[in-house]
């Protein structure tokens, strides 16, 4: 006869529990994380359709979003997609090489520069834009006009908690370590 054996919780907050067990919380950051996973295949996959990395795609169409008319600072795309600046600057660097962005100095900054989409990586991106729109629709096919805006919100309110899960993690695993 099979005992059903009990673990501790990984969750403490009740709204997160069944019946005092996590199985379901469980199950729901295995599905988030294979989605994640899912994500990173299909945003390398977008990148080696155009002949670039998966990093680098992302670089490159969230440039075209956050760009303005004197385009954006390598901070503000730093900031939108959780890279260290230097990181940034980096791989920035080499789509300026490709001719796929443009920098330009920052007139209040001559230490800063602003970065647009050159026409080449305007190009580049129109031509991927229909396969992204096949995969996109099938990927979020569960998402509809009702319950978009939630998805939106709840995605926003989740990145914002990891980070401030990301910094607790580092002070308890530091804590951990500095008492053994």
């Amino acid at each position: 006869m099979e005992q059903d054996i009990q673990f501790e919780p990984t969750v403490g907050r009740e709204d997160l529990l069944i019946a005092g067990k996590d199985d379901a919380f469980r199950e729901m950051v295995h599905n988030l994380l294979a989605f994640s996973a899912r994500l990173e295949q299909i945003r390398s996959r977008f990148g080696a359709f155009v002949g670039l990395s998966g990093v680098q795609y992302t670089l490159l169409i969230s440039i075209r979003q956050l760009q303005s008319e004197r385009g954006v600072g390598v901070r503000a795309l730093a900031d939108h997609l959780a890279f260290s600046p230097p990181f940034v600057t980096s791989e920035t660097t080499k789509l300026v090489k490709l001719g796929l962005v443009t920098k330009t100095p920052n007139p209040d900054d001559q230490r800063r520069v602003h970065m647009r989409v050159s026409d080449k990586g305007t190009a580049l991106l129109s031509q991927l834009a229909p396969v992204q729109q096949e995969v996109n629709d099938l990927l979020f096919e569960p998402v509809n006009a009702a319950n978009y805006a939630l998805v939106r919100q709840l995605a926003a309110s989740l990145r914002a908690s990891a980070e401030k899960a990301v910094l607790l993690s580092d002070y308890l695993v530091g804590t951990e370590r500095s008492d053994q």
